[in-house]
């Protein structure tokens, strides 16, 4: 009995030595950071300048792979399957916390298959319409949404796109009804805008803000929690006469399941020092978003909650995937 307790204890500190050890070590290779959208867009643009950031911190190179497809269930299907070795990560955004609702047969889940790292920053979705609309302001959308329901077009990215979202929690807010015109992406949506065929958008800001800064686009409000240091003059829906209102594009870095605590600590200690570097906060503010640092838990607690509140409004609203 004596000589198994000692090989049991033997055993359990091998293993905390090599869980150590591995911590300790890590990286010593490159690290894949998989992006489950195209090259180029928000999501793209922010998983490079982290791994333009870590790699300097690391000393590692960090490889962004684009693998779009299925609402970005492609690429979470590809990280849940990599070893939990810290050497396959993914970039995540909203979809992370949607998809186990608006997708049937549930593609993943959350609690068992991933292991969330650090949350990094969000940019916000904003309402966008021509720089001549009759639609100056949200009063004046509202109150013409209201005297004709589903009349008003609205583009986005795509049914059960992050924006699709926001505009149906605004919907059901204001008690309003839109016509919802998906797209397969933003850019679309956006020339069919400028060219007439439709009355509004909802879209991330990154998108949203050359084509306003060109003159051709109008933001008539921002759906985050504050107002946009870009475009400052620019209300929140929050603020105008919807307390309490946010809507925005979060961005999050996510391991697979089982990922050593030691190798998640150093991932986060990393992030965290990349969210208060000049670079990075300069990076994420150029294009109107914010870096938004926290602990592990408060990332885990906010995905849960982002969970609960998808799911509520996928069976409400009754949305499908495109």
């Amino acid at each position: 009995m004596m000589k198994k307790m000692i090989s049991n204890v033997l055993l359990f500190c091998g293993f905390l030595f090599s869980v150590h050890s591995m911590a300790q070590e890590y990286p010593n290779k490159p690290i894949k950071v998989l992006v489950g959208y195209a090259p180029g867009g928000a999501v793209d643009l922010v998983a490079r300048s982290l791994g333009q950031s870590l790699s300097g911190s690391m000393g590692q190179a960090f490889v962004i792979e684009n693998k779009p497809g299925a609402g970005t269930n492609i690429a979470v299907k590809q990280l849940i399957d990599s070893p939990p070795d810290g050497y396959t990560l993914m970039v995540a955004a909203n979809a992370l916390a949607a998809n186990m609702a608006l997708y049937k047969p549930q593609p993943f889940d959350v609690d068992k298959d991933i292991t969330p790292i650090a949350m990094i920053g969000s940019v916000p979705v904003v309402i966008a319409t021509t720089a001549g609309s009759k639609y100056q302001k949200l009063s004046d959308l509202i109150k013409a949404a209201k005297a004709n329901p589903d009349f008003i077009t609205y583009g986005s990215p795509g049914n059960g796109a992050t924006p699709h979202m926001a505009m149906k929690f605004f919907e059901q807010a204001a008690g309003v009804s839109f016509k919802h015109v998906p797209y397969k992406g933003g850019a679309p949506a956006i020339t069919d805008l400028i060219g007439g065929q439709l009355d509004l958008v909802a879209m991330n800001m990154l998108e949203i803000a050359p084509q306003v800064k060109a003159g051709n686009l109008k933001i008539i409000a921002v759906m985050s929690a504050k107002r946009s240091p870009l475009f400052p003059g620019v209300p929140t829906i929050a603020e105008s006469g919807f307390p309490g209102f946010e809507a925005s594009v979060w961005y999050s870095l996510i391991a697979p399941a089982k990922t050593p605590a030691g190798i998640v600590k150093t991932l986060h200690t990393e992030v965290e020092k990349a969210l208060k570097s000049k670079d990075m906060i300069e990076r994420l503010t150029s294009v109107g978003g914010e870096v938004n640092p926290g602990s592990t838990a408060q990332f885990t607690a906010f995905l849960n909650s982002e969970h609960k509140r998808y799911e509520k409004l996928v069976r409400d609203a009754n949305i499908q995937p495109d």
